[in-house]
């Protein structure tokens, strides 16, 4: 783990390598929770997070799932949907804009949830058409969902 000022110095100058997950129930809706931090603080986001620097990405989807969701993947559970870029005006410093490049995941799933509410504190499953109109939603997940059409 590096120190706050060396963090702030990497999200100051270059992109974040992060994982999201698009957890898929059996309707086929997406889990999102609101968001407590900045960026997208406010809005409704896929779970996830950065992948460390000496963390392979099995690594990474065990730690962040377990940090993000309360119980561990691994990269055979989840299928590869893409990778998505978004660029964040805030971050968690003052001054200081985000950028990442997101490796997304979904994992369809049929069990029950004790989410963690570290990063989301109100959690809710939206149906793709919710998804896309719901002003609530961050518009960088919008893009997850985007027909190839408005890329």
């Amino acid at each position: 783990m590096i120190s706050i000022d060396k963090f702030r110095n990497l999200v100051a100058n270059a992109p974040l390598i992060t994982i999201d997950f698009m957890i898929k129930n059996a309707l086929g809706n997406i889990l999102l929770g609101k968001r407590v931090n900045k960026p997208a603080k406010g809005y409704y986001f896929t779970a996830g997070g950065r992948i460390f620097k000496n963390e392979t990405i099995e690594e990474a989807i065990k730690r962040i799932s377990l940090k993000e969701l309360n119980f561990k993947l691994a990269l055979k559970d989840l299928q590869f949907i893409g990778i998505f870029e978004q660029f964040f005006e805030d971050s968690i410093f003052e001054r200081v804009s985000l950028r990442s490049i997101d490796m997304v995941y979904e994992y369809q799933c049929d069990r029950e949830f004790n989410l963690p509410t570290i990063e989301h504190n109100e959690y809710r499953f939206f149906s793709m058409d919710e998804i896309q109109h719901e002003d609530a939603v961050h518009p960088c997940v919008k893009e997850f969902f985007c027909e190839e059409t408005c890329r």
